[in-house]
């Protein structure tokens, strides 16, 4: 199984261009106002809820940025509802029930690339003028055909035949962190390599908060301590109030101008 899973990174380095593409369109969408939205069924539903769920607290984001619909509703996260990937229609009921959108991107997750839910909504999405991008492992398919943008894993058969929760998984996996990462540091919610939009919920994280203080203004840990307190513990309003050496107010009107950007709330606020 380790030599096998040895040849996913190969297998979805062929794919990058597709990625970096699919990213630039990801990424227009959401400066005009769009959103970011995966679908799949079984193993590739629950990755791109796994992806989408992690968005909030990695980079600060609402949760409704990037959402995941599953087949079969979350309780398929966690108990097989395998039938539900059989019909056609139910994708595009679902994107429309939650609002899906022309200005919104679609991500369908399908390692067949071939199941009707998913493939259903891919071509209701891009029907009504959306973004449509496709993560398979199969060339020509269904889904690939479907979408605008297909990005395609070759990553062979796996070691139990049949069995896409293994490198099919693995690949999809690895993408999807490529799609949401690139996407989100594009969009200005990482700094360098640093999670400046981190939301400090737990001690782990509130500790990290206050480490990428002291990198990013030159503070102490008292200093970075004192300022974070100050700003309620959100690091990215601490970081525009420590770097400007702006109030706090001043500090949250620019990073609501910025929409949570923090260099550019910085920027405006240097030259305000």
């Amino acid at each position: 199984m380790n030599d096998e899973d040895a040849r996913v990174p190969a297998a979805v380095r062929e794919a990058l261009h597709q990625v970096a593409q699919a990213v630039d369109g990801i990424v227009d969408r959401m400066q005009k106002g769009g959103r970011l939205f995966y679908i799949g069924t079984g193993t590739s539903g629950r990755l791109g809820v796994l992806d989408a769920s992690e968005c909030p607290p990695t980079f600060g984001v609402s949760p409704d940025l990037v959402q995941a619909i599953i087949a079969g509703g979350y309780d398929a996260c966690h108990r097989a509802v395998e039938a539900s990937e059989d019909d056609a229609a139910a994708g595009a009921r679902d994107l429309e029930q939650r609002g899906f959108a022309k200005a919104d991107a679609l991500v369908g997750i399908a390692a067949s690339g071939r199941t009707p839910y998913t493939v259903g909504a891919v071509e209701h999405a891009r029907g009504i003028g959306a973004l449509t991008i496709a993560i398979t492992c199969v060339p020509e398919s269904a889904i690939s055909k479907a979408a605008e943008i297909p990005i395609v894993a070759l990553v062979g058969p796996e070691v139990i035949a049949g069995s896409t929760r293994l490198k099919a998984g693995t690949a999809q996996k690895l993408i999807l962190n490529m799609l949401s990462t690139a996407t989100m540091i594009k969009l200005g919610y990482v700094t360098g390599n640093r999670m400046t939009n981190v939301q400090t919920r737990n001690v782990k994280l509130h500790a990290r908060a206050i480490r990428i203080l002291q990198a990013e203004a030159g503070l102490s840990a008292p200093q970075a301590q004192s300022v974070l307190d100050e700003a309620d513990g959100q690091l990215p309003l601490a970081l525009v109030m420590s770097k400007s050496g702006r109030s706090k107010a001043e500090a949250q009107a620019a990073l609501a101008e910025a929409a949570g950007v923090i260099g550019s709330a910085i920027d405006a606020l240097k030259l305000s």
